[in-house]
């Protein structure tokens, strides 16, 4: 336990907890720290002024990165019939109706998204309680109840990330590796963010941005300065 007590101490060197770092210099400084034996995942936290007990002020919302995510996602779908055949060929991972259903119940989810067409929405509805805890429920506002299967399926095998706001008002998500470009984690973070930003709810009254920080898996959270985010007009943000 002393030696990860120390691993700790080395990477949190040189990084102020009070201070918040320009963009390029905040993913400069995480890539520096990411120093474990695999490919660590970079994180982006986005503390925002929202409070999603009130309808009116959920975020939820879907963005592809540009650069992908950097991670092998396993996507299930809900399908029959032609659907289900163009599922399997945009490279779906499982597909099926009934006997996916009866599988999902028994609790074997082998899948990292889940997407299905509208008219399997009856029988997925049945699966909140197993897929809602989960953050799998398929839903309209994020593109995965849907008849484009095809799109739908390479979107989140090619980068889609879904995002909801937490009860603590908080969204977070991974935006690529440690092994990704410094160019290519600014590209991501920054759509990541644009993304957030265009999500503001109708209810978000004051400051919508109040912090952001990113972080490897094994590394310290450095806080952005979001005025280096280069967002639209959408949202206010607070420092």
């Amino acid at each position: 336990m002393a030696n990860i007590g120390k691993r700790t101490l080395k990477t949190r060197e040189g990084v102020d907890p009070a201070k918040s770092y320009p963009l390029d210099e905040a993913v400069k400084m995480v890539k520096e720290r990411a120093k474990a034996k695999f490919d660590e995942t970079i994180e982006i936290a986005m503390n925002l002024g929202v409070d999603p007990k009130h309808s009116d002020q959920m975020v939820r919302g879907v963005v592809t990165l540009p650069n992908g995510t950097g991670r092998s996602v396993r996507v299930g779908v809900f399908a029959r019939g032609a659907k289900a055949d163009e599922a399997k060929a945009a490279g779906a991972d499982v597909v099926g109706a009934e006997d996916l259903v009866e599988k999902v119940n028994g609790g074997q989810i082998d899948f990292d998204r889940c997407i299905a067409t509208p008219d399997m929405m009856g029988l997925v509805g049945r699966l909140g309680k197993v897929l809602g805890p989960r953050g799998l429920m398929p839903n309209p506002r994020v593109g995965t109840v849907t008849m484009d299967i095809a799109n739908a399926v390479k979107g989140a095998k090619g980068g889609s990330v879904e995002f909801r706001v937490e009860k603590a008002g908080i969204v977070q998500a991974g935006v690529g590796k440690a092994s990704f470009s410094a160019e290519k984690l600014v590209e991501n973070i920054k759509a990541f963010a644009d993304a957030v930003n265009k999500a503001k709810p109708t209810g978000s009254k004051g400051h919508y941005i109040n912090r952001v920080a990113i972080s490897s898996t094994m590394g310290p959270g450095v806080k952005i300065d979001p005025s280096t985010l280069a967002l639209g007009a959408a949202g206010n943000t607070g420092s």
